[in-house]
């Protein structure tokens, strides 16, 4: 199980029953190879390009084509939450690429008329039903280390708001600028 760094353990001051509180800040989870990149050209959607280009070449390998789609960013409201998802950045990139890299958490300052354009994921309901069995435990470890009921949720029929509150998924269809990015570091 994920072991989240001290500086990143926010939960205790954003955590309730009724889930993750939000507010201007944001964070996202990468890999320290993108950072340079994300920090210079901002957060865009799509953003891992070597493993879009991975990937198509890996199908036209085997003969398929590879047709790329635009994701969104993808963000949570949880130094934590994003820690988690960082280190499944680095292992997913870890197949395809040699080198060190480490989990990074970037924070998000959106101004107000970005900031209420951040949807709650419920397209993340596929990949947790795939993730979860890593995911759904990681959080309901941080509600029990805050002295509350882990969450019982049922993903094919929970309310779309469950996706950002109790479980911290969140996403924002548009790219996110420079200005508005900062690694965490400690």
């Amino acid at each position: 199980m994920t072991q989240t760094p001290e500086h990143l353990q926010d939960a205790e001051q954003i955590l309730s029953q009724s889930g993750f509180a939000t507010g201007q800040v944001w964070y996202h989870g990468t890999s320290s190879a993108l950072v340079d990149s994300i920090v210079e050209n901002g957060l865009k959607r799509s953003g891992d390009q070597a493993m879009k280009q991975a990937a198509k070449q890996t199908m036209a390998t085997i003969g398929n084509s590879y047709t790329e789609s635009i994701e969104p960013v993808f963000l949570t409201q949880s130094k934590e939450l994003a820690y988690y998802w960082a280190e499944r950045t680095v292992r997913d990139r870890s197949v395809r690429f040699e080198g060190e890299e480490q989990p990074v958490v970037i924070a998000i300052n959106l101004p107000d008329e970005i900031n209420a354009k951040v949807r709650p994921d419920v397209g993340a309901a596929s990949l947790l039903l795939i993730e979860g069995e890593k995911y759904l435990p990681f959080v309901a470890a941080i509600y029990e280390r805050c002295g509350l009921a882990a969450p019982d949720i049922d993903l094919r029929s929970a309310d779309r708001m469950a996706y950002l509150n109790i479980l911290g998924m969140a996403y924002l269809d548009q790219d996110v600028a420079p200005e508005q990015l900062q690694p965490i570091t400690s």
